[in-house]
C-alpha cells in the first residue's frame, strides 16, 4: 500500500506541475482552440485564436501543455512521430515550446517541424529562429531557417546542419506541407 501512496502523490505533483491535457476537441475548446482533421487525410490540425497552430502527422501521440493553467497551450509533449508548429510572434510573444524524450525546442515565432523516431528527436526550422538543447540542460544550439539538429539521449554536442532538400521535403509531406 507505501508504493501505491506514493505512486499517487507522484501522480498528483506531476499533473500539478505539468497540467497536460490530451489532444483533444474538448480541451481545444476550453482554450480557445479549435481542432480538425485535414480534408482526405488523417492529419490533426489545432488552431489557437492566441496565434498558434499545429498540424500532427496521422497516429503522432502527443499533449497539449498549459503550464500556468491560463487556459492557453504552452507547450506541446510529443512521443511518436511529427507535428509542425507555427507561432505568431505578434500575437504569442511568450513563445511556444516541443518537448521531446530527448530534445526540447523552444521559439518566440516561427514555424517548424519536430519528428521523434526510434530514440532520436529531429527539428527542422521552415521559418524563423529555434533554440533545441535536450531536457537533461547542457548547451543549447540555435537553428535558422533550413536548418536542422538530431538530438538523442547522451551528452555528444548537438550538430546543426543544413538539412538536405529531399530530407526537408519528406518531413513536411508527412504533414502536408
Amino acid at each position: 500500500m507505501l508504493v501505491n501512496s506514493r505512486m499517487l502523490l507522484a501522480l498528483v505533483v506531476w499533473g500539478s506541475v505539468a497540467c497536460l491535457f490530451g489532444s483533444d476537441a474538448a480541451f481545444a475548446q476550453a482554450s480557445g482552440c479549435t481542432m480538425e482533421r485535414m480534408a482526405g487525410t488523417s492529419r490533426q490540425v489545432m488552431r489557437c485564436a492566441d496565434g498558434v497552430t499545429i498540424v500532427a502527422e496521422s497516429g503522432a501521440r502527443f499533449n497539449i501543455i498549459d503550464r500556468n493553467r491560463d487556459g492557453r497551450p504552452d507547450a506541446v509533449s510529443l512521443r511518436n512521430k511529427a507535428v509542425l508548429v507555427d507561432v505568431d510572434r505578434a500575437q504569442r510573444p511568450g513563445g511556444f515550446e516541443v518537448v521531446t524524450p530527448q530534445a526540447i525546442a523552444a521559439v518566440r515565432g516561427t514555424r517548424w517541424a519536430v519528428d521523434v523516431n526510434s530514440g532520436t528527436t529531429s527539428v527542422f526550422v521552415v521559418r524563423g529562429r529555434v533554440a533545441v538543447g535536450r531536457p537533461s540542460a547542457g548547451r543549447r544550439v540555435v537553428l535558422s531557417v533550413g536548418e536542422g539538429v538530431d538530438v538523442t539521449r547522451g551528452s555528444t554536442p548537438l550538430a546543426v546542419r543544413r538539412w538536405p532538400p529531399a530530407r526537408a521535403a519528406a518531413l513536411l509531406a508527412r504533414l502536408g506541407q
